[in-house]
């Protein structure tokens, strides 16, 4: 993967892996009927979706793989704090898989697009599946809303101009990643690519609505100040000011205090079965 800092994002990662644990949670339900006996949590971050799955399938081998240190140790201080069972391994994605496998499920939630070549991506995850075993991965969906769309000051439609900036930042991050290859981004198209029957796709709603409760709220912040670092200087002037305005901790007007600021989004998780007994 790139070498971004997600060690020094663990904070917000567990946040909004939590914030978003609505549709990990229904995810998850669609995979009741598989009994796996060894589950692979790949790009596990801070290690929310996998302490969920060590919940769900309390008689499995659950293991977080990532590259970071730093995350896994967040993942198991989290699996101690909740009482799961949960194994942890540093592997860089996707060089780092090689024997990991065989799995009988292997999840990866919104890691695949970090990786320069996707479709060769997919086939090392794919790659780590027992025969009949299943990937879900976590690619699409729709932007998140959080807030009105006029805010009562500055001009409409802050957010589909955030949005914009962000899918601008987001090609380019693409574009400079090591052996970064164009592809079509049909996820169950490159499942069936990658040697998978079975493919299907499912969207999950996770629907928090105002007034947002502490967490949300708070991972709502997080996210805009992440948005104000990462894409301010693609902003204008008066959306500047309007973001700045809405990050103030003082003012009544802000996300800490607002009584209309909520949580929408939906995330897709794209299924596909290694042929096999």
């Amino acid at each position: 993967m790139n070498d971004f800092d997600w060690a020094a994002m663990a904070d917000l990662l567990e946040l909004e892996g939590e914030t978003h644990s609505p549709y990990v949670r229904q995810a998850f339900e669609e995979l009741r009927h598989l009994a796996p006996r060894r589950i692979l949590d790949v790009g596990s971050g801070p290690g929310v979706a996998a302490c969920r799955l060590a919940a769900t399938f309390p008689e499995a081998e659950v293991t977080a793989v990532d590259g970071a240190p730093e995350l896994l140790a967040r993942a198991e201080e989290r699996a101690g704090r909740l009482g799961v069972k949960l194994r942890t391994r540093v592997a860089e994605f996707p060089a780092g898989l090689a024997g990991l496998g065989p799995a009988d499920l292997v999840w990866s939630g919104q890691v695949v697009h970090h990786v320069g070549d996707q479709q060769g991506a997919l086939e090392r995850l794919a790659g780590l599946l027992a025969p009949g075993g299943v990937l879900a991965i976590v690619e699409g969906g729709l932007p998140e809303r959080r807030l009105p769309r006029d805010l009562g000051f500055g001009r409409p439609g802050l957010e589909a101009r955030l949005d914009a900036a962000m899918a601008g930042r987001f090609a380019r991050m693409r574009a400079e990643l090591p052996g970064s290859v164009a592809v079509v981004e049909d996820w169950p198209g490159m499942l069936r690519a990658a040697g998978l029957t079975d493919v299907r796709s499912r969207t999950f709603l996770v629907d928090h609505p105002a007034p947002l409760a502490e967490g949300p709220r708070r991972s709502v912040r997080r996210t805009l100040e992440r948005r104000r670092t990462v894409v301010g200087e693609l902003l204008d002037a008066e959306d500047l000011a309007t973001l700045d305005r809405l990050l103030d901790p003082a003012a009544p007007e802000g996300v800490d205090r607002r009584a209309d600021l909520f949580l929408l989004t939906a995330k897709t998780v794209h299924f596909g079965r290694r042929p096999g007994h």
